[in-house]
C-alpha cells in the first residue's frame, strides 16, 4: 500500500473538543500542527457537535442575575462531596485536577470564552440536585449554563481557528488517518505510525469503513492524545463495569457513536501510559431509543425536571432522594439491583410540557440555530416539536386517558416483566392526595415547591404542583426508560500539565493527553460522580492545558 510521512511541531489524535482546543493553542504559539482523525471529515467536531452545550461556571453573571449566591468554597464542597476520592495513587492527581478546575470555572474560563465569542442562555439550569446532606452529592445551587448555540457553539470557535491554521499552511488535517501505534524512541514518543483508510461519504456519525488505503508516519516533538473514551464499545464498558453498581446491564443505548470504542486507550497504554479508573464511568438511566437514530443503538436522554413519577420494571416508585435529575448513578445503582434494564416515567401532558428536554444539539433546533422566534414557542402551549416528536413516534412512549389503560399498555410493550399495577395505582393516589395542602410528608412533592422558589425552575423548567390524575393535566404519559452509555471518568493518568504518566509515575517524554482520554484530567477529575456541565468544560481545560504545554516542548 501507499505511504506517507507527515512532520509537523506537534501532533494530536482526535478532532474533537480537547483536539482541536489544543491545536488552537499550539496554532497562537506559532507551531504547526498535525491532526490525526479516523473519521472522515463529515464528523469534525467529535462529540462535542452533539451534546447539549452545558457548562459548568461558579459565581456567573447568570447565576446573580437569577438570584443564585455561589461560591468556589461552595462549589469545592460539592465537588468533593460528589467525587468521593478514596483512592490515594490513582486520585492523587485527579484531586490537583479538581483544584484547578475548580479555579478555572471561578476565574478565568467565562471570560476566555466570552471573548473567543461564546454566549450562554440566560437561564441557568439545576442538573444532579442531590438531595443528601449537606456534604453529599449534588449541586448546592443552579451551575448548568447552556451555550447559546449547543455543542456547535462551543466548537466553532476552535474549528475557526484550526481552519484558519489549515489555509495558512500550519495544520495539516489528516482525515481517514487511523493510529495504530505511537512512535517511541529512546524512551521518548516522537509520532505515530498507523493506516489511511478508504474514503468514506458516512455522514456525522455514522458508522464509516475499515477499508485500508495505505500506511503513514507522523512525527514531531510532542503527541496529544485526546481521542474519547469507551461508551460506543459495550463489550468494554461490560468488562470495567463496576461491581458496586451491580451487573452490568443486557441492553443498553448508546449515547456516543460507535467510533468511540476505546480502542486509542489501549495503543497509548502499550507505550507506556498509565490507565486508571477505569472502572468509574457516567452512564445516563433516561434514554430513550432515538426514531431516527444516526448510529447504531442511538439512545437521546430526557433532561427531565423533578415532576415525574419514577418506577422500576415492576413498577415500585424508586427511593428517596432518587428523584428526575437529582443523582444519576444513585439511581443507577439502585436500578441494578432489581434485575431489569429498564425503568418508567409517569406523568401529565402538563409535566411534559414544562418539564422535558432532549439532550443534543439536534434535538433543541432553537438552541442550536440561536432562533428567537423557536425559542419563544418554549413558554407557549405544547411540548417542544422535538418532545411531541418523540411522543408521536418514539417506541417509548405512552399516551393514555386513563390510568387503567396506561397501565395496560405499558404491560404490553414489556409483557416479560410483570408490572404490579394495584401498586403504581396506590403510589399515584397516595401522592395525589399529599396535594391537597401546601404541607407534605412526601419527598418529591415538597422538592417540587422547593425548586418553584428558583425563578429559573418556576419559568421554564418546572410545572407547577398537580394531581398526576387531574383530568386537566392529560393526557397520561408513561416513558420506557433505558440505560444510556456516555461517559469515561477514568483515563490516562496525567499531571497537571497534561504530561501522561507511566507506571513509575514520571512523565513520558513528548507525551499528553487531554479531555475524556485523560479522564477530563489526571485520569479521573470527577471520581465517582460528576456534577454535570463539567464534560465540556473538562475538554477546555485540560485541551488548553496540554496545548499549551505542547507548545513549550516543540
Amino acid at each position: 500500500m501507499p505511504s506517507s510521512t507527515l512532520q509537523s511541531d506537534a501532533i494530536v489524535i482526535g478532532a474533537g473538543l480537547a483536539g482541536l482546543v489544543a491545536a488552537a493553542e499550539l496554532l497562537e504559539a506559532g507551531k504547526r500542527v498535525t491532526i490525526l482523525e479516523q473519521e472522515p471529515e463529515a464528523s469534525f467536531g467529535g462529540q462535542a457537535w452533539w451534546s447539549f452545550g452545558g457548562l459548568f461556571l461558579i459565581d456567573s453573571p447568570e447565576q446573580r442575575r437569577m438570584g443564585v449566591k455561589d461560591s468556589l468554597e461552595l462549589a469545592r464542597e460539592d465537588w468533593y462531596g460528589s467525587a468521593g476520592f478514596d483512592r490515594d495513587d490513582e486520585d492523587a492527581w485527579g484531586r490537583r485536577w479538581a483544584d484547578a478546575y475548580l479555579d478555572f470555572a471561578a476565574g478565568e474560563k467565562r471570560a476566555w470564552l466570552h471573548g473567543k465569542g461564546v454566549r450562554w442562555f440566560p437561564v441557568v439550569g439545576w442538573a444532579e440536585r442531590g438531595g443528601y446532606t449537606a456534604t453529599g452529592h449534588g449541586n448546592s445551587v443552579p451551575r448548568f449554563h447552556i451555550t447559546w448555540g449547543t455543542g456547535p457553539g462551543i466548537l466553532e470557535p476552535f474549528i475557526r481557528a484550526v481552519r484558519d491554521g489549515a489555509a495558512r499552511g500550519l495544520v495539516t488535517l489528516a482525515f481517514r488517518h487511523r493510529v495504530d501505534e505511537l512512535v517511541v524512541e529512546s524512551g521518548t514518543v516522537v509520532g505515530a505510525r498507523g493506516t489511511v483508510l478508504a474514503v468514506d461519504g458516512a455522514g456525522r456519525g455514522e458508522a464509516s469503513n475499515r477499508n485500508a488505503a495505505g500506511e503513514f508516519e507522523a512525527r514531531a516533538a510532542s503527541v496529544i492524545v485526546s481521542s474519547g473514551g469507551i461508551g460506543g464499545n459495550h463489550d468494554l464498558v461490560r468488562q470495567q463495569w463496576p461491581a458496586r453498581l451491580g451487573e452490568p446491564p443486557k441492553s443498553m443505548l448508546s449515547g456516543v457513536p460507535a467510533h468511540v470504542d476505546g480502542r486509542m486507550l489501549g495503543i497509548t497504554e502499550q507505550a507506556g501510559g498509565r490507565l486508571v479508573n477505569g472502572d468509574r464511568m457516567w452512564h445516563y438511566v433516561e434514554g430513550i431509543d432515538n426514531w431516527a437514530p444516526v448510529w447504531a443503538r442511538h439512545g437521546i436522554r430526557i433532561l427531565p425536571g423533578p415532576s415525574s413519577i419514577w418506577l422500576d420494571a415492576t413498577g415500585k416508585r424508586l427511593p428517596v432522594p432518587l428523584f428526575p435529575g437529582f443523582d444519576t448513578l444513585g439511581t443507577l445503582e439502585h436500578l441494578r439491583t432489581t434485575g431489569h434494564d429498564h425503568s418508567w416515567f409517569v406523568l401529565t401532558q402538563k409535566i411534559i410540557e414544562k418539564e422535558f428536554a432532549l439532550s443534543g444539539s439536534e434535538q433543541n433546533p432553537d438552541l442550536t440555530g440561536k432562533d428567537i422566534g423557536l425559542l419563544l414557542q418554549r413558554v407557549r402551549t405544547g411540548a417542544p416539536a422535538p418532545v411531541e416528536a418523540f411522543k408521536e413516534k418514539g417506541a417509548d412512549f405512552i399516551v393514555a386517558d386513563t390510568l387503567d389503560e396506561l397501565l395496560r399498555r405499558m404491560q404490553e410493550l414489556t409483557p416479560d416483566v410483570p408490572i404490579d399495577a394495584e401498586q403504581v395505582r396506590r403510589e399515584i393516589e397516595a401522592r395525589d392526595l399529599q396535594l391537597a395542602n401546601q404541607f407534605s410528608k412526601d419527598s418529591q412533592v415538597n422538592a417540587l415547591r422547593q425548586a418553584r422558589h428558583y425563578l429559573g425552575d418556576k419559568l421554564i423548567r418546572v410545572a407547577s404542583p398537580h394531581r398526576i390524575l387531574d383530568p386537566k393535566a392529560g393526557p397520561l404519559i408513561a416513558v420506557r426508560l433505558h440505560i444510556l452509555t456516555r461517559k469515561s471518568l477514568g483515563g490516562l493518568q496525567t499531571d497537571l500539565s497534561g504530561r501522561v504518566l507511566g507506571a513509575d509515575g514520571e512523565p513520558i517524554p513528548g507525551l499528553f493527553a487531554a479531555g475524556e482520554a485523560s479522564g477530563f484530567g489526571g485520569g479521573g477529575v470527577h471520581g465517582y460522580r460528576s456534577l454535570e456541565g463539567t464534560f465540556l468544560g473538562g475538554c477546555l481545560f485540560t485541551g488548553r492545558t496540554a496545548g499549551r504545554a505542547a507548545a513549550a516542548l516543540a
